[in-house]
């Protein structure tokens, strides 16, 4: 299948929205071979982080020797990314031709059309049973116990830090949200979990005691870490567990990262326990690796001479540490922000816009976009604003607000879709945005 037809097939299911509900999507697995059943997974669960966790435990597990098959979402540029082994993307007719299995065998069997995610899902574990992977990490999409990833037997679960977002599919409470997260616990399967804030860490203990999985607290496996600060370029963390010492260079920004770190460090020393070759070396060289597009991501420009901060903050707790980044970078900056609809600008954007010389508000390209000019009334009196309907626009309006004012930082967020059309619209300009090329720099007209 040519990569246009497959993006009409994505397209056509798209209307189907969200579907929270596993019954239908084991049929089709078991329509299409059960290639859930042939895989050794790790699932990685929870609100902010659990993309960062499931790239450090990918490139933990491809440091060691193994074969690594990485499921994540959303994408920031292309369906291609949500699929990868041992770093590289799906093939664009590859992922074309799983798609149209998926599909054709909802029909040969009397299924209901799968939603995006179901067939992405489904698309991922034949991708990675074809192609034999020695582990696959799952990232969970939405909540945990009803979400399609949750079809498999893993080795061990992970939840990353707990924050209200999803609230009119999850719960509109910590408690809640943790307890649809937890469904991804197994019995006899240790559940790894990060440090939560207020009810979040009881409603987890509670759910893993139910579901009789040993319970691994990061804040009790974790005895000592210390960090440096290093801006942009990361951090130099000293971490020592139960079981050992590390000494990491972790190239991600920002000190809500250190929380990933060490969540992945406590699942990668169980997952050592299956593969031994997953040792201290190979996790540092790992970590040293690792590479995460658009979490605190870094592309300088030579003209003007400033740099594009794209972070995928797109909720009140993701954008609270990207903050708490930005006071303690110091730097004065432009915000260029967009949002979802669903989502809680009232607790995002003003603290953001705040703090900002500058704000260039855009829409998201998605039909759940909120539209730019309703955010205009969180920004205070007298603030210098503008209204972009692409993202096109948006950047050459941050780019110019900046040049004028003498500021040398352009920070965009909101939305992972916002963060990765200006990614598409910086490379396009001549930015060489490879996640591997993170000192490159480009001049633009």
């Amino acid at each position: 299948m040519t990569t246009r037809a497959a993006g009409e097939l994505l397209a056509r299911l798209e209307p189907l929205g969200i579907r929270l509900d596993l019954a239908d999507f084991r049929r089709l697995l078991a329509a299409c071979g059960s290639p859930e059943r042939r895989l050794a997974t790790v699932v990685v669960g929870g609100t902010n982080g659990k993309g960062t966790v499931s790239a450090l435990l990918d490139s933990m597990a491809r440091s060691a020797g193994l074969r690594v098959g990485l499921y994540t979402s959303p994408h920031l540029e292309r369906w291609e990314e949500r699929i990868r082994i041992d770093g590289s993307e799906i093939p664009a007719a590859d992922l074309g031709d799983r798609l149209d299995d998926v599909v054709r065998a909802a029909a040969q069997a009397e299924l209901p059309l799968p939603t995006v995610f179901e067939a992405l899902t489904a698309a991922a574990l034949l991708h990675f049973v074809e192609r034999p992977v020695d582990l696959a990490v799952l990232e969970v999409g939405m909540g945990g116990r009803l979400d399609a990833t949750n079809v498999t037997n893993p080795l061990v679960t992970v939840v990353t830090r707990i924050a209200l977002d999803h609230r009119e599919w999850l719960g509109d409470d910590l408690a809640a949200i943790a307890r649809e997260k937890a469904g991804i616990f197994r019995r006899e399967v240790a559940a790894v979990v990060a440090q939560q804030e207020g009810e979040a860490g009881g409603a987890l203990a509670a759910a893993a005691d139910d579901a009789g999985a040993p319970l691994r607290r990061v804040t009790d496996e974790v005895v000592d870490l210390e960090a440096e600060w290093r801006g942009l370029a990361g951090h130099r963390v000293t971490l020592r567990t139960r079981r050992r010492d590390y000494r990491f260079e972790l190239p991600l920004a920002g000190e809500h990262q250190i929380g990933n770190l060490a969540t992945a460090v406590v699942a990668g020393e169980i997952l050592g326990e299956r593969f031994p070759e997953l040792d201290r070396a190979a996790m540092e060289r790992g970590v040293a690796a690792v590479r995460w597009p658009a979490r605190l991501e870094r592309i300088p420009l030579l003209r003007p001479p400033l740099d594009v901060l794209l972070d995928a903050a797109h909720n009140p707790d993701g954008c609270a540490a990207l903050l708490r980044f930005l006071d303690r970078l110091g730097r004065s900056y432009v915000l260029l922000f967009g949002a979802l609809a669903d989502k809680d600008v009232e607790a995002m954007l003003p603290p953001l816009a705040a703090a900002a010389v500058g704000v260039v508000l855009t829409r998201p390209e998605s039909a759940r976009a909120r539209e730019p000019e309703s955010l205009l009334g969180f920004l205070r009196a007298g603030a210098t604003a503008s209204v972009e309907p692409t993202a096109a626009a948006a950047l050459a309006a941050a780019l110019r607000i900046a040049a004028s004012g003498g500021v040398d930082l352009v920070v965009a967020c909101g939305s992972i879709v916002v963060a990765g059309a200006i990614r598409r619209e910086l490379g396009r300009l001549g930015a060489h945005v490879a996640s591997e090329a993170r000192g490159s720099s480009a001049e633009f007209p």
